[in-house]
């Protein structure tokens, strides 16, 4: 199944695009997707944490993605 990933931050510049259609491979799921994106790129595993967005809502590890949504990465935000 394939979704299409928005990113931000660090996030684009560790994948490279945005947007960015990814393909998940058995369970569809956020977390099962955040998992699948780790191990094809590493360096996300670095960050603090990652929110997931799905079709414009916070979404949890247990949130259902289908085929077309629209999933946006959002990595730690700090600043003054």
């Amino acid at each position: 199944m394939v979704v299409q990933l928005l990113l931000f931050g660090i996030t684009k510049d560790i994948i490279g695009k945005s947007p960015f259609s990814f393909e998940i491979q058995g369970e569809n799921t956020a977390g099962n997707l955040l998992k699948q994106l780790i191990k094809q790129y590493p360096t996300l595993k670095e960050l603090n944490s990652i929110a997931i967005a799905v079709n414009g809502n916070y979404s949890n590890e247990s949130t259902i993605v289908a085929a077309g949504d629209e999933i946006a990465l959002i990595p730690p935000v700090s600043g003054g």
